[in-house]
């Protein structure tokens, strides 16, 4: 599986066939060892165009834990980034279409980021207001689909709870 497999959804409805191939791609990409491409195309899963009713939404929830596990297991010797730094300045330059809750996904997973890989520092020169896990949560209720807020805490917490 390569770049193809997303290429194919140019200029379509991004909806959920587009989401299973981010997953799929992504997938692929973690098993060749690629974690920072394979997280990317967990960040464009997160925006596909879903109303949450979807079969592919039953088989694979959004990705928040996926992300949280990619987070954790990526070896030292990978090359991964700063997944701080990354959804910090995707949150904060979000743009249409439904910027509202691609942003708010994009802070959910800086959240899980800090949690997970505290070790990564903020990035000091993008001066940006922090939002808290209530305020994560309560946006994920008002612009997410249907049970994401309730996901995103659990991995939030199974997450918080694992790197104690």
């Amino acid at each position: 599986m390569d770049w193809r497999a997303l290429h194919l959804f140019r200029g379509e409805p991004r909806g959920a066939g587009f989401y299973g191939a981010c997953l799929e791609y992504g997938e692929a990409l973690w098993e060749r060892g690629l974690a920072a491409r394979a997280m990317l195309c967990l960040d464009r899963a997160l925006g596909a165009d879903l109303r949450g009713d979807e079969p592919a939404l039953r088989d694979w929830p959004l990705p928040y834990r996926a992300m949280a596990w990619f987070l954790a297991h990526t070896p030292p010797e990978v090359f991964i980034g700063n997944p701080r730094y990354h959804f910090q300045h995707l949150a904060d330059r979000m743009n249409e279409p439904r910027r509202e809750q691609r942003r708010w996904r994009a802070w959910a997973c800086w959240a899980l980021a800090r949690v997970v890989r505290p070790e990564f520092a903020a990035d000091p020169k993008h001066v940006v207001v922090e939002p808290t896990f209530d305020a994560i949560a309560a946006a994920l209720t008002a612009d997410g689909i249907a049970g994401e807020s309730e996901l995103w805490r659990m991995v939030f917490s199974e997450a918080r709870k694992a790197s104690v």
